[in-house]
């Protein structure tokens, strides 16, 4: 098990205790994507580029955009996810 998830393993078991194995296990994904776009944009403030102010380096933007694709990714297999239980239910 990763550190992050060893440090993280009761805010884990709550998730799949409340959503179900799989569900909870995406919560948590989402959870992680979430901390790793604030961290990243955290950074971003510090790496500014030098073409176009204001903005972060190029490096910091394509972190970011991957990060935020992952989460809509994430959220959108928690949607289809629970819209087939609801059919099935």
């Amino acid at each position: 098990m990763p550190p992050i998830l060893k440090e993280r393993a009761e805010e884990l078991e709550r998730l799949e205790f409340q959503m179900g194995v799989e569900r909870g296990r995406l919560a948590m994904t989402l959870d992680l994507l979430t901390d790793a776009l604030v961290m990243v944009g955290q950074h971003g403030v510090y790496c500014q580029s030098a073409r176009q102010i204001g903005k972060p380096a190029m490096d910091i933007q394509m972190i970011t955009d991957c990060l935020g694709g992952a989460k809509e990714l994430v959220s959108q297999v928690m949607d289809e996810m629970r819209r087939k239980k609801g059919e099935l239910g």
